[in-house]
């Protein structure tokens, strides 16, 4: 048995490191096998064991530090190897409990969405760091990569002005500052908790997973998460690099929330006639526009807060008696 985890551990940490290294090809496709890099190590602690996904992220990590440059050892391993391995190991986290099917307790979804959106958050945060902890170097790091994308995609040599008719460069980098270290933190939860699904599907179709599949429709948050979500929107608002980090673990925890918020969608149109319009309109309309995940995300805070599911369960009128 020991074998098979090590070796199934070693093949995952290759896969992985294959998935991360692709993005150097610079390709559209690229992209979204990098943001599958956590996969492999998913599947590994899902189907098999923690200990399985632990060799993978290290195999991974050593693979892409011999490879491409010692530093991606401590670079994969913050920022996808360890993430991934503590998903799959609550994943699989269970306790006996009376009363409860089997007798067993698994490890909440809803709490394992709340994780991957703190994960999401810190691994961006430690990103600051190759940039500097104080607001100035941050900002200025984060505009020197910007300048140099940008001269890439408009083909200006570092020698020349940088300069694109119709654009004002400097509100733009401006923009892109203040924006992306946000964005970054709505993307790394996204991924996170798309792919600790993709994982337990997988691992569910081969028939290796363990737990139930449980019912995400009715997950819930821990009672502490919207207060915290409430104090780091508040803190973002503070000028300097504390502001910057609670900025992005708030946006973090709004994609959890906004999870949250189809989790109600989904249990309250359970049984009523235009269910799969409402769906497919809902998703359709945040994959296209954006913007409306943030009323998922207003949704997903309100039953959080007073417990939206529950008050439509009880307004419910009783169902007919049978004869």
């Amino acid at each position: 048995m020991m074998m098979q985890i090590a070796l199934v551990g070693i093949g995952a940490g290759a896969a992985s490191a294959l998935l991360f290294a692709s993005v150097a090809s610079g390709s559209l496709f690229s992209i979204i096998l990098f943001y599958l890099a956590p996969l492999p190590i998913l599947i590994a602690a899902i189907g098999w064991s923690h200990w399985s996904a632990m060799i993978a992220a290290l195999v991974a990590a050593a693979g892409l530090a011999i490879f491409l440059a010692p530093f991606f050892f401590i670079a994969f391993l913050i920022g996808i190897g360890l993430p991934a391995w503590w998903l799959g190991y609550l994943a699989l986290l269970a306790r006996p409990m009376p009363g409860a099917p089997g007798g067993i307790e698994w490890y909440p979804p809803g709490r394992l969405i709340v994780w991957a959106a703190l994960l999401g958050g810190l691994v961006v945060i430690a990103a600051i760091g190759s940039f500097g902890f104080d607001e100035e170097s941050f900002r200025s790091g984060l505009r020197t990569n910007f300048e140099r994308i940008l001269r890439i995609q408009a083909h200006i040599p570092a020698d020349q002005p940088l300069e694109i008719p119709g654009t004002d460069i400097k509100r733009l980098i401006e923009f892109l500052v203040a924006v992306i270290p946000l964005d970054a933190g709505v993307i790394a939860t996204f991924t996170s908790v798309l792919n600790l699904w993709l994982a337990a599907r997988i691992v569910r179709t081969s028939g290796r997973l363990r737990r139930p599949w449980p019912d995400l429709p009715s997950m819930q948050f821990p009672p502490a998460t919207t207060a915290l979500f409430a104090v780091l929107l508040a803190v973002s608002f503070v000028s300097g690099i504390v502001g910057t980090m609670a900025g992005i673990l708030a946006a973090s925890l709004s994609m959890a929330f906004g999870l949250l918020g189809f989790a109600v969608l989904h249990a309250l149109t359970r049984g009523r006639s235009g269910r799969g319009f409402i769906l497919g309109g809902t998703y359709a309309a945040v994959l296209i526009f954006g913007w409306p995940i943030l009323i998922m995300t207003l949704i997903g805070v309100t039953d959080a807060a007073f417990d939206l599911r529950g008050r439509f369960a009880n307004a419910k009128p009783p169902a007919p008696p049978t004869v």
